[in-house]
């Protein structure tokens, strides 16, 4: 289960790099972080339990700040 966590954070540090390429600055500086939490998570020998909790906290927090961002921050087309 910690590769897998390795594994996200090399897909999202190559997500960063094609966004920062782009001259997306707050994107790539976003994905960056995430790759740092992701390594830093798959190093740390937690349980199998501790990476999946940790892995349902990540996406609630990322589904919440998504649909707010979406809903209330993003202008109206109409």
């Amino acid at each position: 289960m910690a590769r897998m966590f390795r594994v996200l954070g090399f897909w999202t540090l190559v997500i960063g790099l094609m966004a920062y390429a782009g001259h997306m600055v707050e994107m790539a500086l976003l994905f960056f972080m995430q790759t740092a939490f992701f390594v830093l998570l798959g190093y740390l020998k937690l349980t199998e339990r501790t990476y999946i909790l940790s892995f349902w906290g990540y996406m609630l927090v990322c589904f919440t700040g998504f649909s707010y961002w979406t809903i209330f921050e993003m202008s109206n087309p109409f």
